[in-house]
């Protein structure tokens, strides 16, 4: 991916991409640095890397981190005589001490890391409230730079509407998830929880970047409400198959108003 842009924040697809292995060393040790000094940037790894990864997989990367030839070298600066004959006496040797110094700062930083998705489920039993929980977290990243890249053309904006309403079992069509004044930018499906989550981006020039999003659900049809989540503002509802949620930084007058076109429509 020669093209990146590498004086920017790394877009959702690049880190995907950086997931699945796809792309080259150079971009690859970009994203890498980014992730080990951005915190905005590890955490939307994270969110990336909790929802489509096996464990084992999504640390893979972090096991180079290590330091295991430094703390060699600090071991061989230990006096052999004595802790030597202790390590001997316990069973243990240098290279075991080593071992289990190097997998501590391996669990060290996989601790860390899992924190935020071990505290959603601890503090968030109601899975209606955790998905919401989560959504809120990821769009708290985005930026308007963020949602910066031309949203296509109208066949290419109904082909993304289209693939994503396959996936939810949702016909969606460019006017029915229009609202004024606010621009589309993109369509795309997320992995919640072993379930698809769609999330139709928009960009609002008063108030930045907001979202339209939908999970499947069986919880049957709920009338709308309003919570505030990481200092945006939400209307959420539900219908007999599907929950939706409308995130952003708009008044929440506004946000009622949007969420009312747009619920009228997808229910039509």
């Amino acid at each position: 991916m020669s093209e990146m842009n590498k004086g920017q924040t790394p877009t959702d697809e690049q880190l995907t991409a950086f997931i699945d292995g796809e792309l080259d060393a150079a971009d690859s040790e970009w994203i890498e640095r980014l992730i080990a000094g951005d915190e905005r940037v590890a955490e939307r790894f994270d969110f990336l890397s909790r929802s489509a990864l096996p464990f084992g997989e999504a640390f893979e990367p972090l096991l180079a981190e290590a330091p295991a030839a430094k703390l060699d070298a600090m071991l061989a600066a230990i006096p052999s005589a004595k802790e030597n004959s202790k390590a001997r006496l316990a069973g243990i040797g240098r290279r075991g001490l080593l071992a289990a110094i190097a997998a501590s700062f391996i669990a060290a930083i996989a601790v860390d890391r899992a924190v935020i998705g071990i505290g959603h489920r601890l503090s968030k039993p109601d899975e209606d409230t955790e998905w919401r929980a989560v959504v809120a977290e990821y769009l708290s990243l985005y930026t308007a730079d963020t949602l910066s890249a031309p949203a296509g053309d109208a066949a290419q904006q109904a082909a993304q509407l289209n693939d994503v309403g396959f996936r939810l079992g949702l016909p969606l069509k460019p006017e029915a998830i229009a609202m004024p004044g606010v621009e589309f930018k993109r369509a795309q499906i997320l992995n919640y929880d072993s379930r698809p989550l769609a999330q139709i981006a928009y960009l609002d020039p008063e108030s930045g970047p907001m979202a339209l999003c939908i999970v499947q659900s069986t919880k049957g049809a709920a009338a709308p409400d309003m919570e505030n989540r990481r200092g945006m503002n939400v209307v959420y509802w539900s219908s007999p198959t599907h929950a939706f949620m409308l995130i952003g930084h708009a008044p929440i007058d506004r946000m009622q108003q949007l969420a009312a076109d747009v619920r009228a429509h997808l229910i039509a």
